[in-house]
């Protein structure tokens, strides 16, 4: 059932709850991308406090895992500044991440709307959206779904930095192949026919390409933004 833009927006302890619910299939995932990054954490020297709170206070996942890359023990002004727009480039698909909720937490006083994004991970936003678009109007379904996102996310982080501390080196137990694996993974409820397949496959080719020819992780941006203009000139005809 489509939405109206009438339609009243309430934060209830049962929308909460099915957003907590659809988001358990997700879970066994998630645990595996938190114990990767926690197991790279410690081979980076992190202890069990900071690999935590780095996931509960920066709560973003692939921007951690692209941190990590760069830490070094030894910082200079230029290196943290390098650091910054590289996690920014990460990040900026949170800008329309964010926009896109807008027609829907934006009928929310703003002192509810606003700290609920910081809840804003990429399953809980892609389940929120197709729960919005089959007509649902309870904002908890979005925060539930992004408390029990955060929750598990900082205890598999804390289980993976201990677990990973005795790991000799991570990738010969194909650690860094988790990652990738849980985006396509996420991926895969939300086909819905030819315009997700010219999107994704644009995105995805663009984005190969340009991990060839440009260093670092520009590659991210690069294929968001292509697959994101080829989404535009899709047929949207079913």
């Amino acid at each position: 059932m489509p939405h109206s833009p009438k339609d009243h927006v309430s934060i209830t302890a049962h929308g909460m709850m099915e957003g907590a619910r659809v988001m358990i299939p997700l879970m066994p995932g998630l645990v595996l991308f938190g114990m990767a990054f926690g197991a790279a954490a410690a081979q980076k020297g992190f202890s069990l406090l900071e690999a935590s709170l780095s996931s509960g206070l920066v709560f973003a996942g692939l921007a951690q895992m692209v941190a990590l890359e760069g830490w070094t023990k030894t910082w200079t002004p230029g290196g943290l500044l390098a650091l910054a727009f590289l996690t920014m480039a990460v990040n900026m698909r949170h800008f329309l991440m964010s926009a896109s909720m807008r027609p829907w937490l934006g009928q929310l006083p703003g002192w509810k709307a606003y700290p609920s994004l910081l809840l804003m991970a990429d399953n809980n936003w892609a389940a929120a959206m197709r729960y919005r678009a089959n007509g649902g109007s309870d904002a908890g379904f979005f925060i539930g779904s992004g408390i029990i996102t955060w929750f598990v996310w900082v205890a598999a982080t804390a289980a993976g930095q201990v677990i990973g501390g005795g790991l000799p080196d991570p990738k010969k137990f194909a650690i860094d192949v988790v990652v990738p694996a849980f985006f396509v993974a996420m991926l895969v409820p939300n086909w819905k026919g030819r315009r997700e397949a010219v999107t994704w496959g644009v995105a995805a080719a663009v984005s190969v390409g340009a991990s060839f020819l440009l260093p670092g992780w520009w590659f991210i941006v690069i294929g968001a933004v292509a697959g994101a203009v080829a989404g535009g000139f899709a047929d949207d005809k079913r």
